[in-house]
């Protein structure tokens, strides 16, 4: 029994598998033409195919085809590299069909860098679209822009116990000139952490619980509502209560724009001060 060669690594490009395809469907002759090299099959009604001549030296260098004379034929690992990069192909076209994405800029370190962000990975996507009975939006944007700074917080702090399996943090141990260990908490992992705790007692002890687990845990509603025992639909009025008290934990001088001051006094009352 012959011995099955590798599947050559080569990155598919649109010319190379164009190229592939045409010659695993039976042997090619080929003529050049300036930089280019055209394929001609013998049986008629088959139109000739031009294609770079970079793309055919690469396909007979990865051993993917075999030169003779002027024909080229597969070689036996072309079927299934095929198979592979059709199917990845396949993947990613689906994938792409599934994505939103939004360019966003993220810290990394002391340094902001631009990122793309699938917006439908995000745990609070699907509340965006829920609406009240008149059309509104159930969860006011400020809210949810809450719930994902809270989420945020969480990961960049290491609470989540697949990395850790304490919320205690941990002071890093470093000399001056040295670097922390790996597993020490940066400055900036402290200080999410503070930022978080802060944030659930901003929510107290009722409502904070169900915002972790949708907002950090990314639980469904009814995952939460079926393990707490709670009423349907119970989890998303308690949610919106949550958010909203974490928006004004985050934005307390907004929140007290919208309250007027007011007086029993006549319109041209002013105040005078008492000898």
């Amino acid at each position: 029994m012959s011995e099955m060669k590798p599947v050559p690594a080569v990155s598919p490009n649109p010319h190379l598998l164009r190229l592939l395809r045409c010659i695993a469907a039976g042997a090619v002759e080929i003529s050049h033409d300036g930089s280019d090299i055209v394929l001609h099959r013998a049986r008629a009604g088959y139109p000739a195919l031009r294609f770079p001549a970079v793309a055919v030296r690469l396909a007979v260098s990865s051993g993917l085809v075999e030169l003779r004379e002027n024909s080229l034929f597969a070689a036996p690992p072309l079927a299934a590299y095929l198979k592979r990069a059709m199917a990845k192909d396949r993947d990613e076209v689906f994938q792409e069909q599934h994505r939103h994405m939004q360019t966003v800029v993220v810290d990394v370190g002391d340094a902001k860098q631009p990122a793309r962000r699938n917006l439908n990975t995000s745990p609070l996507t699907s509340l965006a679209r829920l609406k009240e009975r008149d059309g509104a939006a159930f969860f006011p944007a400020d809210a949810l822009q809450a719930g994902e700074r809270l989420a945020a917080d969480f990961h960049r702090g290491h609470l989540n116990p697949k990395v850790t399996a304490t919320w205690e943090p941990r002071i890093a141990n470093r000399t001056k000139g040295g670097a922390g260990g790996a597993l020490d908490l940066t400055e900036a992992a402290m200080a999410a952490r503070t930022r978080f705790s802060r944030a659930a007692d901003a929510m107290g002890p009722e409502l904070s619980g169900v915002a972790i687990d949708i907002c950090c845990f990314e639980k469904g509603l009814e995952t939460v509502e079926r393990e707490r025992q709670w009423p349907v639909r119970s989890a998303k009025l308690l949610l919106r209560a949550a958010l909203l008290a974490l928006a004004r934990h985050y934005a307390p001088t907004a929140a007290r724009a919208g309250r007027k001051e007011h007086h029993w006094g006549d319109a041209d009352y002013r105040p005078s001060m008492m000898k």
